[in-house]
């Protein structure tokens, strides 16, 4: 093939460190163009990203070029540095050490787009918790419950 074809989406998500709810409606409006930022500058975008105070979900486009890994450390190293800086009150901010990244087909990227944006709502009735292992049940991930969250 003369050309490289591609189109690579991931639903990222993450939590603050011990789930604390930290990511108020004044941080997480500029924390979604920071994000965004991240990644665009990293030949990717984000085309969606919202949460709670104490997680968010993201849905992105990565160029295969960087490594999946990289991603999320880049953007939860970035926006950790960003908040610091931002709101010096929010010294002791950090994010979870893991995430959970699951691929998503075109044909799933507005249901993902549409579950993202409405996370307030969905968590009128289920915790973090208790989404993340629905997620990791729903894409077939083996886990041991002790290590999910720290």
């Amino acid at each position: 093939m003369a050309q490289t074809f591609f189109r690579l989406a991931y639903h990222g998500v993450f939590s603050t460190k011990n789930r604390a709810a930290v990511l108020t409606e004044h941080i997480l409006p500029e924390l979604v163009k920071v994000v965004g930022g991240i990644i665009r500058d990293r030949d990717g975008a984000l085309l969606a990203m919202n949460g709670t105070a104490n997680h968010i979900h993201l849905l992105a486009m990565f160029h295969p070029k960087r490594a999946v890994s990289d991603m999320f450390r880049d953007v939860k190293s970035v926006s950790t540095d960003w908040v610091h800086a931002k709101f010096p009150t929010h010294a002791s901010f950090a994010w979870q050490s893991g995430y959970g990244v699951f691929s998503v087909s075109e044909s799933a990227i507005q249901r993902v787009t549409n579950y993202i944006e409405g996370q307030t709502q969905h968590h009128q009735t289920i915790s973090f918790e208790d989404e993340l292992l629905a997620l990791l049940e729903r894409h077939g991930i083996k886990y041991d419950l002790k290590y999910v969250f720290d």
